[in-house]
């Protein structure tokens, strides 16, 4: 059983920075790629960025130059620094891990950005 399990989520204030970590555990042979999602209220959830197993990486163009998203394979673990938050980057943040030709999802976490 492939687990995700996510960290780092809190209340900010704008301008400040966040670092979310999410780390896969169970049985694993191979990940491809990972990607961080959001779901503000009201909204659909959208596409963040995403970061191949060979390090192509992809942003939302609103939070390119202030997120950076990264992987650690060795910890099965993906990173999404964010800095320069900003009041409409409240939302629900997922993260999402392609294991064995399989999506998974972690549970979510709630970042609030105060004004």
């Amino acid at each position: 059983q492939v687990q995700l399990v996510e960290s780092g989520g809190g209340l900010v204030q704008a301008g400040g920075s966040l670092r979310l970590s999410c780390a896969a555990s169970g049985r694993i042979s191979s990940i491809d790629a990972m990607a961080w999602y959001r779901q503000a209220p009201g909204k659909q959830r959208e596409w963040v960025a995403s970061i191949t197993s060979g390090g192509t990486i992809s942003y939302l163009d609103s939070v390119e130059g202030r997120f950076t998203i990264s992987r650690d394979n060795a910890k099965n673990t993906v990173y999404l620094q964010m800095n320069s938050l900003k009041p409409e980057d409240t939302a629900v943040y997922f993260c999402t891990q392609y294991i064995d030709n399989l999506d998974y999802w972690g549970q979510g976490t709630q970042v609030t950005v105060s004004s």
